[in-house]
């Protein structure tokens, strides 16, 4: 670094950004200003500032939406020790690193294009009616923003129809997560380890269901118990564990990939007594990318469910512990391909989940409280429900309440489905 003034610095600094002689120092000032920290040139975004403030252990507002002069200098910092192997590189796929874009947060996006597009016609207007008098209908047309949003659904390679063959293949088709698309890898280019079980999926993204062939590994399915948070990362729940006792009266807590990260984990099927005590001395734990043993009064956390790490459709297998990995995952994606019966029965051997998996499909109708059933035949079932003064306050419908029945539609795969 030549430098030895804040003057020769500013010009070096323009030197760089655009390749010329700076017309003086105020100007060069403007230009960096501009460049860097102002919010007219771009928007970090919530996430952005989220992870810089993390990775940088800052602790900027979270409105700041713009890079500051202590972000650069803990930047700069952080390469250094990079440089000098004080601190590790970022693993590119671990869960921290990567966050789900919602179907809302992408149509927010398209909105934008739209407005951004509607803009300039109604600018282009406005010019060429220059002393006219005009109304805001005159300007807008919204026909820009409508074929944008008609484009996102029509042509998107995200956007498809459902699955309806059955129950679980709605519920699974609305749960998947995909690699591929705009903003996302293709196939040709996706690696291996892009596609390989990370061990910050664990409760997340589903180990098993996959899909076989070009897209394995780029398309997963969301764990029975997952959320995904405001931000965009996914969350898992845990129960609280102190000095050795699981806190029966908390409820669980929900974690991301990179809040975990310093935790130590105990396994749901660890053996605990009826008052939460864990029974044994010493504890087999998730730490890290490791599974160590250790004393139970180190465990910070519990697992919620054994099938916590599984995606629905995989919860669904009885005895899943018992069977080969590869078969698994083709029984988890055949049975989504299962034609339903005319007349279904219960299985003689199930998980138990069977029932949340159909409720959940919103294929079947279901009593939204207590309440009488006041008329049913084929089309058709009346119900009155009994509702206190507070719910009767709050509640804008009747009392009664009729539900028409789905009768012999067509579904996306040209099947017929009647209730």
């Amino acid at each position: 670094d030549t430098a030895n003034s804040e003057k020769e610095a500013v010009e070096f600094i323009y030197r760089q950004l655009r390749n010329a002689e700076p017309p003086d120092e105020e100007t060069a000032r403007g230009i960096i200003e501009k460049l860097f920290f102002s919010d007219k040139r771009y928007d970090l975004g919530e996430v952005g500032r989220y992870r810089i403030n993390r990775k940088l252990n800052l602790d900027i507002a979270e409105d700041t939406k713009v890079l500051t002069k202590q972000d650069i200098i803990s930047i700069i910092k952080h390469l250094i020790e990079l440089a000098n192997n004080k601190t590790d590189v970022d693993d590119i796929d671990h869960l921290s690193n990567r966050r789900i874009r919602t179907v809302g947060e992408q149509l927010y996006s398209q909105f934008g294009v739209g407005l951004a597009r509607m803009a300039r016609t109604i600018r282009e207007r406005m010019n060429v009616r220059d002393n006219e008098v005009f109304t805001p209908t005159d300007l807008i047309n919204a026909k820009t923003l409508s074929s944008v949003i008609n484009s996102f659904f029509g042509t998107n390679q995200l956007s498809q129809f459902m699955d309806q063959t059955n129950p679980l293949s709605e519920v699974t088709h609305k749960r998947r997560i995909s690699a591929l698309g705009p903003g996302g890898l293709s196939r040709e280019r996706a690696g291996f380890e892009v596609r390989d079980v990370h061990y910050t999926h664990y409760g997340r993204l589903c180990t098993i269901e996959t899909p076989e062939g070009p897209n394995i590994g780029l398309i997963s399915s969301l764990c029975v118990f997952a959320k995904i948070n405001r931000l965009g990362f996914i969350e898992t729940p845990y129960l609280d564990v102190q000095e050795g006792k699981i806190d029966m009266e908390k409820d669980p807590i929900y974690l991301s990939a990179e809040e975990e990260e310093t935790k130590i984990i105990a396994q749901a099927n660890t053996l605990v007594g009826a008052d939460g005590t864990f029974h044994d001395e010493d504890v087999k734990v998730r730490y890290l990318a490791d599974y160590p043993i250790v004393n139970r009064t180190e465990v910070d956390l519990i697992d919620v469910a054994p099938n916590q790490i599984a995606s629905i459709a995989a919860s669904l297998i009885p005895f899943l512990e018992h069977d080969d990995a590869n078969r698994a995952l083709m029984g988890s994606n055949m049975m989504r391909q299962a034609v339903p019966l005319m007349v279904p029965e219960a299985p003689i051997v199930g998980t138990g989940i069977e029932r949340n998996v159909a409720r959940d499909s919103r294929v079947l109708l279901h009593a939204e409280g207590e309440g009488e059933v006041l008329y049913v035949d084929a089309d058709k079932i009346t119900i009155r429900y009994e509702r206190d003064e507070n719910e009767k306050l709050v509640s804008f419908d009747d009392d009664i309440k009729s539900y028409k029945l789905i009768k012999y539609a067509r579904t996306n795969q040209n099947t017929n489905m009647n209730l």
